[in-house]
């Protein structure tokens, strides 16, 4: 069991709901320590958490055929979600377990940057149990089931995006705390809000994209400013966390994501 529990900002949708907190915290108390090795428990969600499930699962599956990345559709075909049920973090799990060989850790709220980089060197993904407030299900200010589920487990499930998630957590076991800092920019530029070329089409392959009905159809709306990925350049570069990114890189394929970050992660003395 966790020491404690995350508490929830001020901006948070369900901040003044007294039955929603209830519910959150019993949620992230199913979370085992974080080093425990311990798969994930069962959760048995409420009609109201499948009704929300099912909101954003319809609205995002509508715009994925035009907005996310081939890989990232085939891999959701594969897991075989639905809109009638909250998918299992043990049952996911074990799906990328077998195909790519990460698990997935339950969590009860954000880690550090340095425990989550250093799990994903392990091929280890922290993830979240709980679920969004129902009175906005389109918006979360936090990770929740739903972005864990529907944006990063499926390109987990792509073996050159399982292998940048651990590239960028290597990267980060030898480095300072300015280091750590420039890794956890990058994987939001990239694992969280990465967009790829696809038959000359942007495409998305960020999580925090493919489980934002808002994100993803603004990323691609031509109001964006897009840059080449670059490493060296994208590490310093400031990014908003309550606001539609302004800013987005792109890659010609996933592989390519991954040599540009090795190449970085060599100047961090990591091999």
């Amino acid at each position: 069991m966790p020491d404690h529990i995350i508490e929830l900002e001020a901006d948070h949708p369900g901040f003044n709901d007294p039955d929603y907190r209830r519910r959150r915290d019993e949620i992230a108390r199913l979370a085992p320590a974080l080093d425990s090795g311990q798969p994930p428990r069962l959760v048995e969600y409420t009609e109201s958490e499948r009704v929300c499930w099912a909101t954003v699962f319809d609205k995002l599956t509508a715009l994925y055929p035009t907005h996310a990345c081939r890989e990232f559709l085939d891999v959701c075909g594969d897991i075989g979600y639905s809109a009638n049920e909250v998918p299992q973090l043990a049952d996911v799990s074990s799906f990328l377990t077998d195909r790519t060989g990460f698990s997935l850790q339950a969590v009860a709220g954000l880690v550090s940057a340095r425990e989550f980089l250093g799990a994903l060197s392990r091929r280890v993904f922290c993830a979240t149990q709980y679920i969004r407030h129902q009175s906005q299900p389109l918006y979360t200010p936090e990770p929740d089931v739903v972005h864990e589920l529907m944006g990063h487990a499926p390109m987990l499930g792509i073996p050159e995006f399982a292998d940048l998630s651990q590239k960028i957590g290597e990267g980060s076991l030898s480095a300072d705390d300015h280091q750590i800092e420039q890794l956890a920019t990058l994987y939001w530029f990239t694992i969280e809000y990465g967009l790829l070329f696809e038959g000359g089409e942007l495409r998305a392959y960020g999580a925090g994209l493919l489980s934002s009905f808002g994100e993803l159809e603004h990323a691609l709306s031509g109001e964006v400013e897009i840059r080449p990925f670059d490493p060296f350049q994208a590490k310093d570069t400031s990014y908003p966390i309550t606001t539609y990114q302004p800013l987005l890189w792109s890659v010609g394929s996933i592989r390519e994501a991954f040599d540009k970050m090795e190449e970085f992660v060599r100047t961090l003395g990591v091999r």
